[in-house]
């Protein structure tokens, strides 16, 4: 498989309502933070990309800045405008 399946493959994995960082995913599939921004820069539309974020859990800014929108929409917990991801947090374990 190649870093782009790996990434699809785990994002898919991600319930609504949780999330995962970038580093996450990469420690999840073997690959650094900045590999999977890349390999999901190349995903489309049907991978729930949104539940991907930042280390802090700022949500990603791309797609017109909807992920705050979508992820309220499944109930992810948050504080304030980023994910609270104590609570959020989708173990990176296989």
């Amino acid at each position: 498989m190649s870093i782009i399946e790996d990434v699809r493959e785990a994002v898919i994995a991600i319930p609504a309502g949780s999330v995962a960082s970038y580093g996450d995913v990469g420690e999840r599939i073997g690959a650094g933070p900045r590999q999977v921004g890349r390999a999901m820069s190349l995903l489309g539309d049907d991978v729930p990309w949104w539940r991907v974020v930042h280390a802090d859990g700022t949500p990603a800014s791309c797609h017109g800045g909807k992920a705050p929108a979508l992820l309220n929409a499944e109930g992810t917990p948050m504080l304030g405008g980023r994910v609270d991801m104590k609570r959020a947090r989708r173990s990176s374990r296989r």
